[in-house]
């Protein structure tokens, strides 16, 4: 059996994506990936995080910003973190699907495996039944192409300990308790299989 090409992920996303708010400094990314076997093969992750990005800018950078980090030598992979910020921004659902169809139907045609993380639920309570419906409409993109979809909104929406943290932060960020949560729902939700990856007993 041939050896297999060390891997590249490539996490596109907003602050979420980063440890913002985390005292430990882990975030959900650092969570799942001290969860994750990284040797035969092994794994280097890069994480290209803008505050409240919204869907329509992920499109106008994902490329450039993207195939820097990527080598016709490994095996090139693409976490798209997506945030919550199209509905305060105005963005249309429509909208929202075709950028993410944009991303993941470019990546598809560059030979780029991608992994979807929904987005999560807003401190401020007004917008969530938009996120909601944005969430469903990612969910029924990445569905229709058999790409692994990560529901962070249903399962953290009405949690007590994810929304006292958004209370707290005064930055609408999680902290320990809340990035916890959404390494669980990503460990959960396919990201070993995605990989191709097992963990050792």
């Amino acid at each position: 059996m041939s050896e297999r090409k060390d891997i590249r992920i490539v996490i596109l996303g907003d602050s979420l994506a980063t440890a913002s708010g985390d005292p430990k400094g882990l975030g959900w990314v650092g969570r799942v990936m001290a969860r994750t076997p990284r040797e035969n093969p092994r794994i280097d992750v890069y994480t290209l995080a803008v505050p409240s990005e919204t869907s329509g800018r992920l499109v106008d950078r994902w490329v450039n910003e993207v195939q820097l980090r990527f080598s016709p030598e490994t095996d090139n992979r693409l976490v798209i973190a997506l945030s919550n910020s199209d509905p305060a921004e105005g963005v249309s659902i429509s909208r929202s699907r075709l950028n993410l169809a944009t991303i993941v139907d470019e990546a598809r045609r560059n030979g780029i495996e991608t992994f979807v993380v929904g987005p999560v639920p807003s401190a401020d309570k007004s917008l969530n039944q938009e996120i909601e419906h944005l969430t469903s409409g990612y969910e029924d993109v990445t569905s229709r192409r058999g790409i692994p979809f990560v529901d962070c909104f249903h399962p953290l929406v009405e949690h007590t300990g994810w929304n006292e943290e958004l209370e707290e932060s005064g930055h609408n960020t999680p902290g320990q308790v809340g990035y916890g949560l959404m390494a669980w729902l990503v460990l959960n939700r396919g990201w070993l299989e995605w990989l191709d990856l097992k963990v050792e007993d």
